[in-house]
């Protein structure tokens, strides 16, 4: 009997003190902690860069017409000569002349250049379009027989979406950049008072601040600087994370030394550094994961490892 009673306190102590070293080896089990850094709420303004598309255009171009039903005896230009006006373009004759022909003027020398017409460049440019460049031609009254571009008269059609229209204000600023990767400024002078239907958006014209010499319908980029007034909560672009579809954002701010929370945010303007946090409002002594936050569950246990 006593044997027996022996032998159950026995089992009795080891199981206790089985369960006693389970529960310590648990008590000292620490939970994992992911490593990271974390950075303060800062103020300040982003200015954002919004891009446009357009072309180039010239505003003024110069149609040379014949005078008078005649024939081209000869052409004085080739396309895209530069000339100056009053340079001769074409030489004409009439069909009178034509009919009298070179006889009669020898003849007769007060009618050596009866019917013969110079037709002269009415102002200086490029000649962007030779309709008429074969010799022998009959031209009638009023035919197109080339047209001048002036050179100090180009400009760029920007087509801007109209809730944007407002920052495309007279003589401000924009930056264009053609497809050679070629920058250079320009500046508004005119806004069209129509809107494309389709696209919403309203076309302005922009001159070069220096004049340039473009092929007339070339691509062009133009980027408007967004400024803002008011300063905002800023935080370095690794602080933010979003879905696959970027439509909602969210930051992980640490509430204790080892607990973080995912918080949802609205976002603002931003740079390629920096973000700007419309909402929430932080306080300046709010800690907030920028680096190893990638992959967090909403709530996580971390490690800070730039602490101040």
């Amino acid at each position: 009997m006593k044997k027996n009673i022996f032998i159950s306190i026995l089992g009795i102590y080891i199981f206790s003190a089985c369960t006693h070293n389970s529960q310590t080896s648990s008590t000292k089990t620490q939970r994992p902690k992911t490593p990271v850094e974390v950075v303060s709420i800062n103020h300040g303004i982003i200015n954002q860069n919004l891009e446009f598309f357009g072309s180039t255009i010239y505003l003024k171009k110069n149609l040379v017409t014949a005078p008078i039903p005649s024939f081209i005896t000869n052409v004085h230009v080739l396309l895209g000569d530069n000339v100056k006006k009053g340079d001769i373009l074409y030489t004409l004759r009439s069909k009178e002349s034509k009919a009298l022909g070179d006889d009669i003027s020898l003849q007769n020398n007060s009618i050596k250049n009866f019917g013969i017409i110079q037709v002269k460049a009415s102002a200086s440019g490029i000649v962007s379009t030779l309709d008429k460049q074969q010799s022998g031609d009959y031209v009638l009254e009023g035919a197109q027989l080339c047209s001048i571009i002036e050179n100090n008269n180009l400009a760029f059609q920007i087509n801007i979406p109209f809730e944007y229209a407002h920052l495309a204000k007279l003589k401000s600023i924009c930056k264009i950049t053609l497809s050679n990767h070629q920058e250079f400024t320009a500046t508004f002078t005119k806004k069209l008072n129509s809107i494309n239907t389709t696209t919403q958006t309203q076309t302005f014209l922009a001159k070069a601040t220096k004049t340039k010499i473009l092929p007339e319908g070339l691509f062009v980029k133009s980027t408007l600087i967004k400024e803002q007034e008011e300063q905002h909560q800023i935080l370095p672009k690794s602080c933010v994370l979003s879905d696959e579809m970027l439509h909602d954002f969210w930051v992980m701010k640490i509430t204790n030394d080892s607990t973080a929370i995912k918080i949802p945010v609205v976002i603002g303007n931003k740079n390629k550094d920096s973000i700007e946090i419309l909402t929430p409002q932080f306080s300046d002594t709010d800690k907030i994961i920028s680096v190893g936050n990638y992959g967090l569950p909403e709530t996580a246990f971390v490690s800070i490892n730039n602490k101040k």
